[in-house]
């Protein structure tokens, strides 16, 4: 349990002290919710849609969460190259132990990025339905950051260099994002997209932030949260399977 902790606040450190990282971090969420928010508000208010900057600031959230959950794996590879993570594999404890602290490490920083971009929501004038609701909305957003870290520590396990990780990121991380409904409504879409958009896990975050924080769901919140921890112990046990035949 120590070192579990340890990787855990090893994690959160890192993230603090990188001053730069936080304020990159929340540019691109500001962006889109400045620039789509206002810019295509009044576009989907003309067409039924309602208050687009509600609809939007969920899907937005989940975007932060998952762009700095997956991308957390660069740091398995970084460590791979300047020997930390030798280290810490040859220390007294089980592999396992060793992933699931550097997961959830990852997946509390992704958390804090979600609410601190959820503080921003409220400051361009995002309203959550229930104020009620906001504890099973944090709830949603570590699953999610669970999901994606996990996955970003499966895919960084079997790699040694950054540009490829980066790479491969990018191959998922964006389709991830468009295809999950963060931007649009993901009823009425042609049959073949919505297929891709059901098989998208990021689908199921996004509408479970929106059932708790607007009070929309398409599949339902018990569907979504169903889906979401079937796939945390999915991708976990998978990463935590690569991170074991890591070699040193």
């Amino acid at each position: 349990m120590r070192i579990l902790y340890i990787l855990w606040l090893r994690q959160i450190k890192r993230y603090i002290r990188s001053k730069a990282r936080i304020v990159g971090s929340l540019g691109q969420p500001v962006l889109f919710l400045v620039a789509l928010g206002f810019g295509f508000g009044p576009i989907y208010a003309k067409a039924g849609g309602g208050n687009y900057l509600q609809f939007l600031a969920p899907g937005v959230i989940a975007m932060s969460i998952l762009f700095t959950s997956i991308f957390s794996g660069i740091e398995i590879i970084w460590d791979k190259q300047f020997g930390f993570l030798k280290e810490t594999l040859v220390a007294p404890v089980g592999r396992m132990t060793i992933m699931f602290g550097r997961t959830l490490g990852g997946a509390t920083v992704a958390l804090i990025q979600g609410i601190v971009v959820f503080l921003i929501t409220l400051v361009v004038g995002f309203r959550p339905e229930s104020w009620a609701l906001l504890p099973l909305a944090i709830i949603v957003m570590f699953l999610i950051a669970l999901l994606f870290t996990a996955l970003g520590t499966a895919i960084a396990s079997r790699l040694d260099d950054m540009q490829g990780f980066q790479l491969i990121m990018n191959f998922l991380v964006m389709p991830l994002f468009f295809l999950s409904g963060a931007l649009f409504p993901i009823s009425g879409l042609p049959p073949a997209l919505g297929i891709v958009t059901e098989l998208d896990p990021l689908s199921y975050g996004v509408d479970a932030l929106r059932a708790t924080l607007t009070g929309a769901a398409h599949f339902g919140l018990s569907m979504d949260f169903s889906v979401i921890v079937i796939l945390v112990i999915i991708i976990t046990a998978i990463g935590a399977k690569l991170f074991s035949g890591i070699e040193i």
